[in-house]
């Protein structure tokens, strides 16, 4: 199935759009990572600590999720709350600067995963999606849906 909702456009951040940054802004954007940020190492950390083992970023697969088990056909993405629009409706509410930009940003981040799973539904793969405040507060929950799902796809 092609997914075929308008894709979302999104201004670029610079000042040529109309959105001024300073330096202090764009140092604290560039400490912001993409990969291997703490819950993921908690999460695969855990998931090795049970025997479980896994790919990372495997390119092979659509957006490249965080952790991939290709015999079992699974892809684990771990998403920020603020990057992949937690609670969204009412979060939106609450941006107060550069809405322009933010606001769009963030619902095609939304479009994207919806997308991506999709694509990796159609691939035959079980994609899990959890919060990063999940695998902070709830980490034996989020290991537990993993290993069951493991568990049944071993022995159905």
């Amino acid at each position: 199935m092609i997914y075929k909702e308008e894709k979302i456009k999104v201004l670029r951040f610079n000042e040529a759009s109309g959105f001024y940054t300073t330096k202090k802004r764009s140092k604290i954007m560039s400490n912001i990572h993409g990969k291997n940020t703490k819950p993921e190492l908690l999460f695969r950390k855990a998931l090795w600590q049970h025997g479980v083992r896994y790919r990372l970023h495997n390119k092979k697969l659509p957006e490249k999720p965080d952790i991939s088990i290709q015999k079992y056909k699974l892809a684990i993405f771990i998403d920020g709350e603020f990057w992949h629009g937690y609670d969204w409706e009412e979060r939106k509410q609450s941006l107060k600067s550069n809405r322009d930009f933010w606001i769009p940003k963030i619902e095609r981040n939304m479009q994207r995963d919806k997308e991506v799973g999709q694509q990796l539904y159609d691939m035959d793969y079980m994609v899990f999606r959890f919060w990063e405040k999940e695998i902070k507060t709830d980490l034996q929950r989020c290991i537990k849906d993993v290993l069951v799902f493991l568990d049944t796809a071993t022995n159905p």
